[in-house]
């Protein structure tokens, strides 16, 4: 039952489905980019969208499904949902898809592309499904490409050549035969031709047929005349009718084929002509020769006697047909008339003869001339004789017999014309003679001579025998150039290859033995080239004119003869200097050691620099770059100078920078260092900072114990080295018992040495000389150092006034003496060591006791020299420097303890 229900229902639905066909039509422009929009199918089909339809509907939304993805499918993007169509990304070319007047549809499957007989159509086919089943339907789909002008006419051919007759009347139609194409329809195509240049007597014209097609046509304007020009060259445009216009171009040449509208013409209307009459047979009488303009055919001219030539001149006389030339074809006799005119005519086809008259007059000779019969020696071809040059002299050329044919009259002969050549008779025969070179010939002095053997008889009639005699090459000169000293010059670091000159040598000979090739000589450098057969002269490498400024070689000119012969030219070249080198300072750096206090603009030392390169370029400017308030350099010599004494103790070193600047352009520089240091002299001598004053007086108790320090005197030197050991020594005493105290002469410390009494209360002054270690002669400062042995000050002021006193001290000219001696000698502890072998020995019993005060002794001993020797050391400062602002020293109150 089924199946039944099927084959009874299944034909109805199909007759719905086609009767529910529906038919759209677009249109765009081809060359459109992807995503333009064609047009919505579902809006021009007015069917419900997603947005129309209830949102209680349960009813599946609709889709757009092409029928089959085929050829026209490309070109288009169906949305499946909104069933808008836009242009996809390929790209629709009209004159692709659609070939013009082809008629033809091409199948995509349901999506095709359709070409209609109308031009100006070009349809693509789309077959479209929608669905659900309650929306089916096959929507056919056509879309209309429109044209855009986006091709520019092109003519098949780049060059057009039409043949115009020169008798073309004026109107006359040519159609060109190759005319311009243009993919794109309608007003887009093709719509008029033009002319770049019509020069006065050309224009166009176009023609179109029914099928739409515009043909152009050349039409004479004017009269032509291939005489006057046989041919027009211009350029034929071809312009669409788009908005902007494209065109197209070829190059059109109009050639003008000849007619014959021109006839023969001679340039004289007649000749006259002498002739002798011993003339001989074949003898040229004369030469006719008529002129056409035209070409080819119509200008082919023969000759002919006219009619009015009687029989007996024409069989005198022969007239050759095609090259117009009258010679003498039987031999004059006594009865040959004297006077013969000879009309000729010149005949062109189509035309009336040209007309000439030969007026020839013969003279009548009663005896016969003259024999001259050559007899050659040397070579000979059609009576040039070919000779070389450098023959020697007297080189025979021919012999020549000269006679008399009716043997009555005496024949002389003699050489008429220039050159190194004699005519001489050849004895001991008669009337032979020799023609022999005088000289050596020379072919770049002359080459081709033409002399005359002239045979005359004692009734003065003369007969000539022309000879030339051509002087044959050899290779007898070689190349010269036209320096032999070539002297050039270039700049340094030239760029590779670069062109130095061009060589130059003349060689006199001929052909081969006169071509010159060129060649460097063997002490040439391997990087300078010669072109051997321009002579050009280059160097492959940059040259460097500190490395070498001259170059000195030779050349050679070698000609092709053989066997070859050479010339020698010397090259002189100069490297021409370039700003190219920097100076430079023989050390980068510079120490120079300079005493202090040496004298304003003293010479310091000498700042040596040199530059390689040479005149302006290596002149070099020195400057202090720094410093220059102080210092100063000359700028030629280099010589560094202070402009002022300089101190060591303001400052110990200078740091300048120097700088060396060239004379070229633009200049080139360098830098170097230059360190002064300036060498410490004694010129100042110790300064002392304590006592502060002199006036400056110190309790001393009478209770302290010997040996116990008292006070010190503290000084400072500004110099160094030995210019600041400083040595301290009384040289004053004043007091009850002044041996009382001594000073260490290094330290300066101020100790007691004896115990004071009751009787050595009282004031003590001492004067204390500090002096230094100076060269050549120490500087030394003195103080006087007060102090009051008492229990108590009770009464300064009388102490104060024993100070104002001057006092009475009587000056030691004892220098303090310092020695300076190693540390950690340990001088006694080795010589106990015999004495502690020999208690040993002597006594074993005691051994013990003796080796323990042994010991203890030399113990002592050691503790006290090694003391002594460190009271001894100095710390002599070289470089040292001290601050005498952070120094300050106070009395130092001294108590019993």
């Amino acid at each position: 039952h089924l199946l039944l229900f099927l084959l009874f229902v299944g034909p109805f639905n199909c007759f719905a489905s086609y009767s529910r066909a529906t038919e759209l039509f677009y249109s765009l422009n081809e060359g459109l980019p992807a995503g333009v929009l064609i047009g919505s199918l579902a809006r021009d089909l007015r069917l419900p969208t997603a947005s129309g339809q209830h949102s209680a509907s349960v009813q599946p939304p609709l889709s757009f499904t092409l029928a089959s993805h085929g050829l026209g499918g490309q070109y288009v993007q169906l949305d499946n949902r909104s069933g808008e169509l836009h242009t996809s990304a390929v790209e629709i070319d009209r004159e692709a898809l659609c070939v013009e007047s082809s008629g033809a549809t091409i199948f995509g499957g349901s999506a095709s592309v359709s070409s209609s007989p109308s031009p100006e159509s070009c349809l693509l086919l789309l077959d479209v499904l929608v669905l659900p089943q309650e929306y089916f339907r096959l929507v056919k789909v056509k879309i209309a490409i429109r044209d855009v002008n986006d091709n520019a006419p092109r003519f098949p051919v780049p060059h057009i050549r039409l043949s115009v007759p020169e008798n073309a009347p004026v109107n006359t139609r040519l159609a060109i035969e190759h005319p311009a194409l243009d993919p794109d329809m309608g007003t887009n195509s093709v719509q008029t031709y033009r002319l770049r240049d019509n020069y006065g007597v050309f224009t166009l014209d176009v023609e179109e047929n029914e099928n739409g097609e515009r043909t152009p046509y050349l039409i004479v304007m004017g009269p032509l005349d291939r005489e006057m020009q046989d041919e027009y060259v211009t350029v034929i445009i071809a312009e669409d009718g788009g908005t902007p216009p494209l065109v197209g171009s070829a190059t059109l040449t109009i050639g003008i084929s000849d007619i014959n509208d021109n006839c023969p013409q001679f340039n004289d209307s007649q000749l006259n002509v002498t002739l002798y009459g011993n003339s001989s047979l074949g003898t040229h009488v004369a030469t006719v020769q008529a002129v056409d303009m035209d070409l080819g055919s119509n200008a082919q001219i023969t000759y002919s006697y006219s009619q009015k030539v009687p029989q007996p001149s024409r069989d005198l006389f022969h007239l050759n047909e095609s090259t117009g030339a009258v010679t003498l074809s039987t031999k004059i006799d006594g009865d040959t008339p004297r006077l013969h005119r000879l009309i000729i005519l010149g005949n062109g086809p189509g035309c009336i003869p040209a007309v000439i008259t030969v007026l020839v007059t013969i003279i009548k000779v009663m005896m016969r001339p003259p024999e001259v019969v050559p007899r050659f020696i040397a070579n000979e071809v059609e009576g040039v004789v070919y000779l070389k040059e450098l023959e020697p002299i007297n080189t025979p050329i021919a012999f020549f017999t000269i006679k008399d044919p009716d043997e009555k009259y005496k024949v002389n002969c003699y050489l008429d014309g220039d050159g190194p050549f004699r005519l001489s008779p050849y004895k001991p025969y008669n009337n032979e003679y020799l023609l022999e070179t005088t000289k050596p010939l020379d072919f770049e002095t002359q080459q081709l001579y033409e002399i005359s053997v002239v045979a005359w008889n004692s009734e003065g009639f003369h007969v000539k025998k022309v000879i030339k005699v051509q002087v044959l090459d050899d290779n007898d000169n070689s190349p010269v150039f036209s320096e032999q000293l070539i002297e050039l010059s270039i700049e340094e670091n030239n760029v590779p290859n670069a062109f130095l000159t061009k060589l130059h040598a003349t060689d006199a000979d001929s052909g081969e033995r006169g071509q010159v090739s060129y060649f460097l000589g063997p002490d040439a450098p391997s990087y300078f080239a010669l072109d051997k057969t321009t002579g050009v002269l280059t160097v492959s490498t940059q040259l460097d004119r500190e490395e070498k400024e001259k170059y000195r070689y030779t050349v050679k000119a070698v000609d092709s003869g053989f066997p070859p012969r050479e010339s020698i030219a010397t090259v002189t070249i100069t490297v021409l200097d370039k700003n190219d080198n920097s100076p430079r300072f023989i050390n980068k750096d510079f120490s120079f050691f300079v005493p202090e206090n040496f004298p304003g603009f003293g010479e310091i030392g000498v700042i040596s620099v040199t530059d390689a390169d040479a005149g302006q370029n290596g002149w070099v400017a020195l400057s202090v770059l720094n410093g220059s308030d102080i210092f100063v350099i000359d700028t030629g010599k280099g010589v560094l100078r202070a402009k002022v004494s300089l101190d060591r103790e303001q400052q110990s070193s200078y740091v300048l920078w120097i700088e060396a600047v060239d004379g070229g352009d633009p200049a080139l520089s360098s830098t170097a260092k230059i360190t002064i240091l300036l060498l410490d002299i004694n010129d100042n001598p110790p300064l002392v900072l304590f006592p502060q004053s002199n006036m400056s007086y110190l309790l001393v108790l009478p209770s302290t114990l010997p040996g116990s320090p008292i006070t010190e005197v503290y000084a400072v030197d500004k110099d160094t080295g030995m210019n600041a050991v400083i040595a301290y020594s009384i040289i004053g005493r004043r007091g009850p018992r002044p041996e009382s105290f001594r000073i260490d002469p290094k330290t300066g410390n101020i100790t007691l040495e004896e115990s004071l009494m009751q009787n050595d209360y009282g004031l003590y002054r001492l004067l204390v000389k500090v002096s230094d270690h100076g060269y050549p002669e120490p500087l030394h400062s003195t103080v006087m150092v007060n102090l009051f042995v008492n229990d108590t000050v009770s009464n300064e002021s009388y102490i104060e006034s024993l100070l104002r006193k001057e006092p009475d001290i009587s000056v030691e000219e004892k220098q303090p003496q310092i020695s300076i001696e190693p540390a950690h000698k340990k001088m006694e502890s080795a010589s106990c060591m015999p004495t502690l072998v020999a208690l040993s020995i002597i006594s074993l019993g005691s051994i013990a006791l003796v080796t323990g005060m042994g010991i203890y002794i030399c113990l002592r001993k050691g503790k006290k020299h090694h003391r002594a020797d460190e009271n001894l050391e100095v710390q002599i400062p070289l470089n040292g420097r001290i601050n005498l602002h952070m120094l300050e020293k106070k009395p130092m109150e001294i108590s019993n303890i």
